[in-house]
């Protein structure tokens, strides 16, 4: 029996993609189950065949904990070429990275879920809660951020702190990325962050308006062409200005510039900001004097930690504070509760009630923290519109890491 043509309430890809534009439109049914399956092969997705079905990717899924979701059903209707790109289903994944910690076959379901975004992406299939990210990628294409905002004011943040331009000899290039850029409450953590380079002495500039977005967000949503656009700007940019060792505060600029920048031929030695406080405290080069004398507990950054293996320097940071108490929440360090932000989802709408930093935030304030400490601008980001939404600010604080250093620096 010849395969049928893969449809789905005879809603399917068409192989002309000037016929789709908007996820309004209907969608022609043409393509068969080989060619659907050869599409998501050619897009990196090809480890779906792996899977046999274990389902440990579900029972290790957040959104498990919020509502029904099922990887394991993605992965299964890829692999027979069923993949139904016109829903929101495929667009779920945080890429916190804790199924392909788990998966026995090394199905890789981020890389796989991502394959399936690019051919969302090349049709132009939107489902409503998604469609921010076309706004987001226009800015991307413009102004080099995802925030419509001006490209020339994206080193505002460090006006009156004495931050210089970077040029070639020296020592670290401080790169912020667009959210401490740009959005008010994580100027501040900006702002915080050169204040203790300041303090420490530290030989660092900024690129400002010549510096894009790291890409790591848009290629997460399919979006490979405009990833290798910012990416090959900023490489240029970094050599052209000799550019060695590159600071930054968001672990998917770490990521990303650690990680997948060598694609292109290039290696720069890369530091998170929490690795360099317990690198600058360690060498006596940064004195914590004043008490804090708070409950504090600690949020692991999926793309920090459980990505990228950094558990410990900023647990180590936080203890060498003066009156500070440590404690940890459940789900902490590789299996830490994502917050929500990442794989673009920081773009796209999550309802009340649906959001896993709501949980987050209750996880801390059953531990009896004052202060739920992170070190990702898209935690913060996510915790932040919690707080408001469950009306708890009074009852528990977000912080950076650096703006818990800077009150107690002298």
């Amino acid at each position: 029996m010849n395969p049928q043509p893969a449809t789905r309430n005879q809603e399917r890809v068409t192989s002309n993609p000037e016929q789709v534009k908007d996820y309004e439109k209907p969608v022609e049914t043409v393509a068969p189950y080989k060619e659907i399956i050869e599409v998501i092969k050619t897009n990196g997705g090809e480890a779906f065949k792996r899977c046999y079905q274990c389902g440990l990717c579900d029972s290790v899924c957040p959104w498990n904990r919020v509502t029904t979701f099922s990887m394991r059903k993605i992965v299964r209707e890829a692999t027979f070429g069923l993949t139904e790109i016109e829903s929101e289903d495929i667009w779920r994944c945080t890429t916190c990275g804790r199924c392909p910690q788990r998966c026995p076959r090394d199905v890789r379901q981020i890389e796989s879920g991502v394959a399936l975004r690019r051919i969302a992406t090349e049709y132009g299939v939107f489902p409503t809660s998604v469609k921010p990210v076309r706004t987001a990628s226009a800015s991307l294409v413009g102004e080099g951020n995802p925030l419509s905002e001006e490209r020339k004011n994206r080193a505002l943040w460090a006006e009156g702190l004495s931050v210089k331009t970077f040029t070639e000899g020296m020592e670290i290039l401080y790169f912020p990325g667009c959210y401490l850029s740009y959005d008010p409450r994580l100027k501040k953590v900006a702002r915080a962050t050169a204040g203790i380079l300041n303090k420490a002495g530290v030989d660092y500039g900024i690129l400002g308006p010549e510096e894009n977005c790291c890409g790591e967000s848009i290629r997460k949503t399919g979006d490979e062409k405009l990833f290798r656009r910012l990416a090959k700007e900023n490489i240029k940019s970094f050599i052209d200005h000799g550019v060695k060792k590159i600071l930054v505060s968001s672990p998917h600029c770490y990521h990303t510039f650690k990680n997948e920048y060598p694609e292109f031929m290039v290696n720069f030695e890369i530091v998170h900001l929490s690795q360099y406080l317990f690198e600058l405290i360690h060498q006596g080069r940064l004195e914590l004097s004043r008490e804090y004398g708070k409950k504090v507990t600690y949020h692991d950054p999926c793309y920090l930690g459980r990505h990228n293996g950094i558990f410990d320097e900023p647990r180590e940071v936080l203890k060498k504070v003066p009156g500070l108490e440590l404690t940890e929440m459940p789900d902490s360090r590789k299996d830490s509760l994502c917050c929500g932000g990442g794989g673009g989802r920081i773009w796209m709408e999550t309802q009340k009630g649906e959001r896993f930093s709501e949980l987050r935030l209750e996880q801390a304030m059953r531990v009896g923290a004052e202060v739920l400490v992170t070190a990702c601008p898209y935690c913060i980001t996510m915790l932040e519109d919690s707080r408001l939404t469950l009306d708890v600010t009074e009852k528990i604080d977000v912080k950076d890491i650096t703006e818990i250093i800077q009150e107690v620096i002298e």
